[in-house]
């Protein structure tokens, strides 16, 4: 019953934590990646696709990605949804074929912006571990035929877990801001 519970939650942790590094790695740093374009839907026949789907996308240069769609005529609406993304501000140019993202340099003021994405990307996984938290330690309490000691142990394994997860969030925030301000 307890490792059922904890089990669980340790695995709930585990895929916050992943989601928040895959969080980390859509914000950009000054280079083109093709995890940035991950987020990017485009409305094909109607339907909010991501970009992955649509297109391969190969780094051409340090800032600039060549996205090759598989049909050709996706071509303009994969455009229309790199130019719409906001927090990319690429420029895109297209020769019929393939199209080329091209990053702008980022100046002092937006990497101060995306560090504080990154930092509050960084608080919404926090709060997902504590969430996991508290919902196993109710379902430690919760459990009538267990001893007092047993639940005791289980809820100190229970705050290192979480603590082990909030660090590793910490770390890999502390990367990113290191990458995110390395001019």
């Amino acid at each position: 019953m307890i490792s059922d519970v904890l089990s669980e939650a340790k695995e709930k942790m585990q895929k916050a934590l992943e989601v928040a590094k895959d969080d980390f790695g859509t914000v950009r740093t000054g280079r083109a990646n093709p995890a940035l374009f991950q987020r990017v839907l485009v409305d094909y026949y109607g339907t909010p696709t991501p970009l992955a789907q649509l297109a391969s996308m190969v780094n051409q240069e340090a800032r600039t990605l060549l996205i090759t769609p598989y049909d050709k005529g996706a071509l303009k609406d994969i455009e229309k949804a790199i130019v719409g993304a906001s927090n990319l501000g690429a420029s895109v140019g297209n020769d019929g074929n393939v199209i080329r993202a091209t990053l702008p340099e980022l100046n002092e003021e937006r990497r101060r912006e995306f560090v504080k994405i990154v930092r509050d990307k960084a608080e919404q996984a926090r709060v997902s571990l504590r969430n996991i938290r508290r919902k196993a330690k109710d379902d430690l309490d919760g459990l009538k035929e267990v001893g007092e000691d047993e639940i005791a142990r289980a809820e100190k394994d229970l705050e290192a877990a979480t603590k082990q997860h909030v660090d590793a969030i910490d770390d890999a925030l502390k990367r990113k801001e290191a990458e995110l301000l390395e001019v």
